[in-house]
């Protein structure tokens, strides 16, 4: 099964986030589980603040990136289409808010889940718990606009 993210076109697949062609990025995948859309990460040792535990700026990447692949997927779902239908449909962070609850252990899988608050035109808003060992570390909230048709057609002509 592909991730969101597998979808992204070439011309837009190098955020270090979740570009999948960014070979020094973070490159994470992210998938529908029911209504939900779940990510699993394994951070490194590099993501650490303190011995034992993740920096807050990984997880604000992780809820950034998992939010935007997530806004994509629940238009592309609410207009009754496949991921790999024209024109591709990518969004952009308008607002990101982190609550970070608890500090994040860095021994094992990050686990991201995302709901689906709002489609309103070209914004979405989903809000993304993420949990360590099951226990809920941070709680975020994006708003995304979808990039405008002629921004993507100029981003994808810009590649060619």
């Amino acid at each position: 099964m592909n991730a969101f993210q597998d979808y992204y076109p070439d011309e837009v697949s190098y955020c270090y986030g979740c570009g999948r062609l960014n070979e020094h990025g973070l490159q994470i995948k992210s998938y529908w589980e029911g209504d939900e859309s779940v990510c699993r990460y394994q951070p490194r040792p590099y993501h650490m603040a303190v011995p034992g535990y993740v920096y807050g700026g990984l997880i604000a990447s992780l809820i950034d990136c998992h939010g935007t692949g997530t806004a994509a997927a629940a238009a592309y779902r609410a207009q009754g289409r496949e991921m790999d239908s024209d024109p591709p449909l990518r969004f952009l962070t308008a607002s990101l808010h982190v609550d970070y609850l608890k500090p994040t252990p860095i021994d094992q899988p990050l686990e991201l889940r995302g709901r689906v608050k709002e489609i309103k035109g070209r914004k979405v808003i989903v809000a993304i718990d993420l949990l360590a060992h099951g226990e809920l570390c941070a709680r975020g909230e994006i708003v995304t606009v979808q990039v405008p048709d002629d921004f993507m057609a100029k981003l994808m002509a810009s590649a060619e």
